[in-house]
């Protein structure tokens, strides 16, 4: 990964069309992002230490949408 903290962006949504839509809102292709991979429905857990991980948003599902910024060779 490189110094920059804007190579990875995801966009939680409770449903799938918000979630596709941030790529074109935020006219992520011309900051030179991509999709990583599909936006898939997923639950979010939170491990702080050795324990066990505690659900996030009281264990709701989100669809996640990760953007990668490309790399301009």
């Amino acid at each position: 990964m490189s110094d920059n903290d804007d190579d990875r962006i995801t966009v939680l949504a409770k449903e799938f069309t918000p979630a596709a839509m941030e790529y074109h809102r935020r006219a992520m292709g011309e900051q030179g992002y991509a999709l990583a991979g599909p936006i898939v429905q997923q639950k979010f857990m939170m491990l702080d230490g050795p324990g066990e991980p505690k659900e996030l948003f009281g264990g709701e599902l989100y669809f996640a949408a990760t953007f990668v910024h490309r790399d301009e060779d």
